[in-house]
């Protein structure tokens, strides 16, 4: 049986070059051709020319392995159109090749011959569609939705598709939206230097109503930011924080070091993005001091509540979307 490839066409921003070229393509351009490269020559070549992007190259390397050495000619390949709300689908009719001519910086091509009808999105069922919603450019068509696809394409009959089925479709591809893009936001908080985690957990603070500022480097007697409401510590609450960035799990004795010196009135804050061990939990819950333990999850959460109050220059530091999503009446 031939496999069913999605290419992905950018947004739909190449769906011309697709439809009237004969091709789908792929960027990373700049990286040169992958002709004949293994996967870790791939994943080399990418890192040698997209250095600011580290972290994206393990899945941006699986991806591209699949357009060219996975794909075979003679497979359907799928392509969505979201403006139109229709898929496309053709036949890979050749290896990979590389021609800037032909595909500017989407360079990375096969030609395929695509059937001259479309297909409606609103004609696959709830699974089909969910299925195919996939954030990768290049993946493999699950068996059933390939065969739905085919059916309608060769116009047999499906199953009718549902109100019900498009509201469950939607509550679901809102959950998984919702869950990655949590996800998403940890990964672009990890990829932080320790200074840069320093500089977020005080442009938080700033958005809070505080006036933040970072301890000079050196003797800071485990306090990296400092806060209050006068930005002078005049005033309470003084907040004092230290900020452990991956650095691991942090112990009861690290936290009992920190809260040393402390004095009533002063209001505490221990950011770890590696946790924090059930010790060093307990030893927070039970300090006179008052102390909060932030780790990953937490810092996420407050990035999200507050980003839309960050200054210019924490949201350079930390450059976000904001994306809405569809939920069901009462959530």
């Amino acid at each position: 049986m031939k496999n069913m490839w999605m290419v992905r066409s950018h947004g739909g921003e190449l769906i011309s070059l697709f439809l009237e070229k004969g091709v789908v393509a792929l960027g990373w351009h700049a990286a040169g051709s992958f002709a004949g490269l293994s996967k870790t020559e791939i994943k080399k070549s990418l890192e040698k020319e997209f250095t600011e992007n580290l972290r994206s190259i393990p899945a941006w390397t699986g991806m591209i392995e699949n357009f060219v050495r996975s794909i075979d000619v003679g497979d359907y390949v799928l392509t969505y159109d979201p403006e139109a709300r229709v898929y496309y689908v053709g036949e890979v009719t050749s290896d990979y090749f590389f021609d800037p001519a032909l595909g500017k910086n989407y360079a990375n091509l096969r030609r395929v011959k695509w059937r001259s009808s479309s297909i409606s999105r609103d004609l696959l069922s709830a699974k089909a569609r969910h299925s195919l919603g996939s954030l990768s450019t290049v993946f493999k068509v699950s068996a059933d939705a390939q065969k739905e696809i085919l059916c309608v394409l060769d116009g047999k009959d499906t199953a009718v598709v549902t109100s019900e089925e498009i509201k469950e479709e939607v509550q679901l591809q809102s959950l998984e939206l919702s869950e990655n893009s949590t996800e998403i936001l940890k990964d672009a908080i990890s990829g932080l230097s320790p200074d840069e985690m320093e500089e977020l957990l005080k442009e938080i603070l700033n958005a809070m109503g505080y006036v933040a500022r970072r301890s000079p480097k050196g003797a800071d007697r485990g306090i990296d930011v400092f806060a209050s409401k006068d930005g002078l510590g005049l005033e309470e609450p003084r907040i004092f924080a230290e900020v452990k960035h991956h650095s691991g799990k942090m112990d009861a004795q690290t936290i009992r070091t920190f809260l040393g010196g402390r004095q009533d009135g002063d209001k505490c804050l221990f950011l770890s993005t590696g946790g924090f061990t059930k010790d060093a939990r307990y030893e927070a819950e039970r300090s006179k001091i008052p102390l909060s333990l932030i780790d990953m999850d937490l810092l996420a959460e407050l990035v999200r509540l507050h980003y839309d109050n960050f200054r210019s220059e924490g949201k350079l530091l930390l450059p976000l979307k904001k994306v809405y999503i569809p939920v069901t009446q009462g959530e």
